[in-house]
């Protein structure tokens, strides 16, 4: 199988595997690339299979990595997207090698990301990582962990960041916290305005526009995390009709 790198010189020229499907938020998708382009002067990797498939990695050094995690010296990984019929062919093995020859080859202490504690929409599957090595190092509510893999044994172990565990916020209504990273996330957020909205309820978008706002956040998923009266309630990607079910469940809570 072929891989190839996305630059900054062949961006535009490229599809980049999660807006796949996405041509109703070609805004939205234009944006990611903007946002992909800026964080690979901080050494950010896009790294695909060459087809029109969503079979891609894509990882940061931690130290640039727009999560809310400690993790100095260790490489993040962003996402790692296998999907249909590409699944079970060895494709996020061969993904995976790469990234860690590329922490290796940068001096780095290991790999760092975070999945979910079960099955979830747009979350790792925990049970690859295990199978490849990872370890558990960390949890927060209320289902995210933090897996890594270090070949330095004297290395600081990564950790979220201690507002993540904290109390919850004062905002009333729904908030949805984002990042550019994500085109789903964005190409949403009109609609689901205007639905929380016409039921009467506050909302507030909040998006990240620098990795120091997104590494203070109190969303541990920072491309998209859905708070209700301070309290987070998903960081899935809803349609509206679902949306609308979730609203209906928190006003009857």
């Amino acid at each position: 199988m072929c891989y190839i790198g996305i630059t900054k010189d062949n961006i535009d020229d490229n599809h980049i595997c999660c807006a796949i499907g996405a041509k109703q938020y070609d805004g939205a998708v234009n944006e990611k690339k903007r946002w992909l382009k800026a964080r690979m002067d901080e050494g950010l990797v896009f790294y695909r299979l060459n087809a029109r498939a969503k079979v891609f990695i894509e990882y940061i050094p931690a130290a640039h990595a727009w999560a809310p995690i400690n993790a100095p010296n260790f490489m993040y990984i962003n996402c790692l997207w296998v999907s249909g019929r590409y699944k079970n062919n060895g494709h996020a093995k061969r993904l995976l090698d790469k990234c860690i020859e590329d922490a290796k080859a940068r001096g780095m202490d290991g790999i760092v990301h975070i999945a979910g504690k079960k099955k979830l929409p747009y979350l790792s599957d925990k049970q690859f990582f295990e199978h490849m090595g990872f370890t558990l190092l960390d949890e927060a509510g209320p289902y995210f962990q933090l897996m890594a893999l270090t070949w330095n044994d004297v290395a600081v172990p990564p950790a979220f960041k201690n507002q993540v565990k904290s109390d919850s916020g004062n905002e009333k209504g729904i908030v949805i916290y984002h990042t550019a990273q994500c085109p789903f996330a964005v190409g949403m957020l009109k609609d689901l305005q205007e639905l929380t909205e016409k039921k009467g309820i506050q909302f507030q978008s909040i998006r990240f526009s620098s990795k120091e706002e997104a590494r203070q956040s109190p969303a541990i998923w920072t491309t998209f995390s859905v708070f209700f009266d301070g309290n987070f309630v998903t960081h899935e990607i809803m349609s509206v009709n679902k949306f609308e079910k979730l609203l209906n469940r928190l006003l009857l809570a």
